[in-house]
């Protein structure tokens, strides 16, 4: 049985078919991909095996689709929370140990209350236990040195970062797209 329209998202791939996205997953709703593909703004590379009707006609829908002109990724990442944590993979930088995004804060290694900025620079990923731990002290005074030092990344080096989170769904037909340049298994 074909899975309802709701759970059928479309894989978006720049014209150069690769993700726009791998953290979060570029992923359009079956309406937005359906109406995109009427507008003739993308090609249909892969279909589900489920179909729309209207009373004028019907469509399979898309599975993967690719954009017909391409989109330059952006040099500098947004300062976000979420970027934060995919920079540092999700991995608190005092403990070393990997959480889930709500078990996850931010914390400033020069706190803002002796001069620390809020910036890629000054912030990283911290477990609460750790965060509370080091309170407003300066790494030095509490011994809690980050594991690795903050910094700004590029948008390329926080999509390579994402490609390591795969979401918890990933239709057949996107594979392809998604692992492109891994190794594949020997027949």
């Amino acid at each position: 049985m074909a899975p309802p329209p709701d759970h059928c998202p479309a894989l978006v791939l720049n014209a150069d078919f690769r993700p726009l996205s791998y953290f979060p997953l570029s992923l359009w709703s079956w309406q937005e991909a359906v109406k995109a593909v009427f507008l003739e703004r993308v090609n249909i590379v892969s279909h589900y095996d489920r179909v729309v009707r209207s009373p004028s006609f019907e469509v399979r829908l898309p599975s993967v689709i690719s954009l017909k002109e391409f989109i330059p990724a952006t040099r500098r990442p947004a300062f976000t929370r979420f970027n934060v944590f995919l920079r540092d993979r999700f991995t608190c930088q005092y403990c070393g140990r990997p959480f889930p995004t709500h078990d996850l804060t931010f914390d400033h290694v020069i706190p803002r209350s002796r001069g620390g900025r809020t910036t890629w620079e000054n912030v990283i990923t911290s477990c609460s236990a750790c965060n509370l731990a080091k309170g407003d002290r300066l790494p030095h005074v509490c011994g809690m040195v980050p594991l690795s030092p903050p910094f700004q990344p590029s948008a390329y080096e926080l999509q390579e970062n994402g490609r390591a989170f795969p979401p918890n769904f990933l239709h057949e037909s996107w594979r392809d797209f998604l692992y492109w340049d891994s190794e594949l298994d020997p027949m």
